[in-house]
Formats: C-alpha cells, structure tokens, sequence
C-alpha cells in the first residue's frame, strides 16, 4: 500500500486518473437505475445468440456481474465501471506504443478526464464493451504490423469480432485496416500476407453467433439499424441544428479543449493531404485510420441526419492519442478544471437531484414507481402490466417487480426485443390489465383524459386512474398516467 501510494505521489497523471476512478466509484452507490440498465439486463436474463436492437456483449457481462454480486443496480453499475477501467489501461498500453512519457502522460490523463469515461461507468449501453474490444483491437494490430508478431493477427481477429458482437459500428474496424493498408506504402504488401487474411477471417467467423441469430429472424435486427436511417439520410434534408447539436454534444463528451484539440489537429491532417498531396505515414496513418472514419464519417453526416453523441466514442481512442502529440502542459490544466467543474456539477445532480430531467431518460423513480405499481395489483388483483414508451417504462418495472411486465406488443405494437421474448399473448386473454403512461413534461397531476384508441380494439373496457406521482426530495417530480383495463383478447 506504501508503494502504491509513493507511485502516486510520482507520478502525477496516474494520481490524477486514480482521482477520477475513484470519484466515479464512490458516486456508484448513489446512481438509480436507468431505462438503458434495465433493457440490457433483460438481454442477459434472455439469453440468446443475439437480440434486435444489437448484439448481446453488453448484456451476457450484466449476466455475469448480476450473476455473481446478485440482482442490484449497484451490481449493474459495476460492471460497467469495471469494464471501463480495464479500457482505461487498455488504452494506457496502447498510447505507450506511440507517445513518449511525458506526452502518455498527459494522453491517459485526457482519457480520464473525460464526460464520455464517466458516462460509460455509469450507464449500460452497447458501447461500454465496445470501446474496451475496440482498444483491444487496436492493441493486437500494432502487434501483428509494426513488431510482426504473428500470433497477434489470431488474436487481433478474435478482438475484431468480439467488438462487433458487442455494436455493429464496430465493422469501422475491419475498414480502418483495410484503409491504413491501401494508403500505407511501406504495409500495403501485407494484402499478401495470409496472415492478414486469417485475421480478417477470424473476425467475421467470431460474430457468426450475431449473423445466425438474425438469419433466423428475417434478419430482423440488420434491418432495423440501417432501413430507417438510409431513409432518413436519402432524403438529404439540411438540418443546422443536427450540425450544431453534434457539436454541442462532442463538446459535453470530450469538454470543450479536447474537442477543439481534435477539431485542430483534423485541419492540420487534412490540408497536409489536400494540398500537399502527402499522406501521413507509418504509426500516425494507424492511429488516423481509425480516427477518420469513425469520427469525420459521422461529422460529415450531421448536416443531414441527427448523429448520436454516442456515435463517435470509438475515434476517442486513437484520437486522443493523436491529441496527447499536440496538447501542451497548460491545455491539459484547463481541461482538468473544466473535467472537475463538470464532475462536481454531475455528482451534485446525483446526489441532490436539483434539475428536474423532463425526460424518461433519468435515473430517479422507477423503484418508486414499481412500488405503487404493486400496490395497484393489491386493489385490483390478477392483472397484468405493460406500458408504451419502447422499452423504458416496461424495462425498469421488469427489474423491480416479480411478476413478468409487458411492452406495446400487447397492443399490437413494435416492441423491439421484446417481441423477440418468445411471450404467447393468448395466455392472457379474459384478463385485466394495467396500462402505465408515462408523462414525460409533467406539468400537472391532472388525469390525462383520454386514452390510446388502441386499447379499445384489444379491451372491453378502459377506465383511467388517479396517476402515480413520485416525490423526490419531496418534490413532486415524475408522473405516471394509470389505466385499468378489462378482458384482454389477444389478436391472431
């Protein structure tokens, strides 16, 4: 322990990313459970080969950490935190391959400082094991090109598609390799390397599990991620609040001096090209290869379609090792103020909930909720739950309830992969339901008035209650519509 704390002292970088890990995990305790924790859980407790908004990493690890600390929000947030810290030093063992001390220094502290690292050790999202892969990845890569170490491209592969099971962005990866090949004079003969190849190979026989899964479901899940958005993105309709909005986004994740390190080192790499006609080389076209097209590819975009923030965290990796090149000791002062400025604002909000989040996206009263849901079923016994809002309401009363809780499939609605649950709906038929609402701007807590015309074709009767109102801090902060509907009939 002595040693430890005497590295500390040393080594002023490592104190400052141990400072922040362990803010991160003194506030876990205090974190609510959010809608996305609770769908991700309900993929590991279903498990399967895959599952129709992404692939299942994210929920097999929840799995796992529920599995053996027990069913808790604490357990969940763990697995996150656990699962970024070890690509906080996956990315410590990169950066080392391309930056002297002073400047992996200053990059590991950059990482650390982060909104986008405090977001991923709280919050479940496909992109929590996808970052960790993806470094990984990167890892194995440097190994196999720059040291030939052949048993690397085994092993690069595996992470390749291991980083694809857990989101399908990860495909960036296979393309950025391929990219720093085609544009690398000195590497370009590795497209004859059978070893290449096998790598390449390996990627994709690794996330035959994802592709299986949607073979057999009309590959359902590969629809749903690209059909709406190419539509979306055909129709070329300019949006300058889409372009700003990303910005504004990249500038919370990153905090506003890495993203402008970011946006200047980008220029500089650019206009080199265009009009120099010279293309970075050896160790900074690796880390540029997968850096543009992840973070360029998706910026190029934002005029046109709503990016989200979440997109883009992959460049972060080699990005802010391209950044830790250019940033001096001052910049990395002013970005540490900002980062404590931020955490202390984010840890306030935590722990005294001071904003109230017109939003179903929050971590506060979903245990509240289940509470009184409960109650309900006591006045009105044998009747089942289900909600409408994608997955949020019906997710986190799933985590917090015994009985089994339904989405808008029981109303013959999309319900992502909550159709995929295997559920018979016939075996509720003749019984009583209630609906849960969720009034995502409360501004009152007035009865809605009216309700779904939907629940008239699957209910003989529906009859509106007095909503749930959840305190907190003993302010009235969320609320929740109520519906008590009779006779269900499931249709064929």
């Amino acid at each position: 322990m002595n040693k430890f704390i005497s590295t500390l002292k040393k080594n002023k970088a490592i104190s400052w990313v141990f400072g922040f890990q362990l803010f991160r995990l003194i506030l876990l305790p205090f974190m609510g459970l959010m809608p996305q924790d609770a769908y991700y859980y309900l993929y590991g407790q279903n498990l399967s080969l895959s599952y129709f908004d992404h692939p299942g990493m994210i929920g097999y690890f929840l799995r796992i950490f529920t599995d053996i600390f027990g069913q808790s929000v604490f357990s969940i947030k763990l697995a996150n935190f656990v699962i970024t810290s070890f690509t906080i030093l996956s990315f410590y063992k990169l950066a080392s391959y391309f930056l002297s001390k002073q400047k992996l220094q200053r990059a590991i502290v950059l990482l650390a400082s982060t909104i986008f690292i405090s977001i991923l050790s709280f919050n479940s999202t496909p992109d929590v094991p996808l970052l960790l892969f993806w470094t990984l990845s990167l890892i194995c890569l440097y190994k196999a090109i720059f040291e030939e170490k052949k048993w690397f491209w085994i092993l690069g592969g595996i992470a390749m598609g291991l980083a694809f099971d857990s989101k399908y962005t990860a495909l960036l990866l296979q393309i950025g390799f391929i990219a720093f090949l085609l544009f690398s004079n000195k590497y370009r003969k590795l497209f004859l390397s059978p070893w290449m190849w096998i790598s390449l190979i390996i990627s994709v026989a690794v996330t035959f599990p994802v592709w299986y899964w949607n073979y057999q479901n009309e590959f359902a899940s590969f629809a749903f991620q690209s059909s709406e958005r190419t539509s979306s993105i055909s129709e070329f309709k300019i949006s300058p609040k889409n372009f700003f909005g990303a910005i504004g986004h990249q500038m919370f994740l990153l905090l506003p001096v890495l993203f402008l390190v970011f946006i200047t080192f980008t220029y500089k790499y650019i206009k080199r090209t265009l009009l120099k006609f010279k293309i970075p080389q050896g160790k900074t076209l690796f880390l540029l290869a997968f850096f543009v097209p992840t973070f360029i590819g998706f910026f190029c975009l934002t005029p046109i379609y709503w990016v989200k923030l979440n997109w883009m965290m992959p460049s972060y990796i080699t990005g802010i090792i391209l950044a830790g090149m250019f940033i001096s000791k001052k910049l990395i002062k002013i970005q540490i103020i900002f980062s404590i400025v931020f955490h202390v604002l984010f840890s306030l909000q935590i722990l005294f909930y001071l904003v109230p989040i017109k939003s179903d996206d929050t971590w506060v009263g979903w245990k509240e909720l289940a509470i009184e849901t409960k109650k309900l079923q006591e006045k009105h016994p044998n009747t089942f739950v289900f909600s409408d809002d994608n997955y949020k309401t019906s997710a986190c009363l799933n985590f917090f309830m015994d009985d089994k809780i339904y989405a808008q499939n029981i109303i013959g609605l999309p319900a992502l992969h909550f159709d995929y649950l295997g559920d018979n709906l016939s075996i509720l038929n003749n019984k009583n339901a209630l609906f849960i609402d969720s009034d995502k701007r409360f501004k009152n807590t007035n009865k809605k008035g009216k309700h779904n015309p939907l629940l008239d074709h699957y209910f003989s009767n529906v009859t509106e209650l007095e909503p749930i109102i959840i305190k907190i801090n003993g302010k009235e902060s969320r609320k929740f519509w109520v519906f008590y509907c009779t006779n269900y009939q499931a249709k064929k």
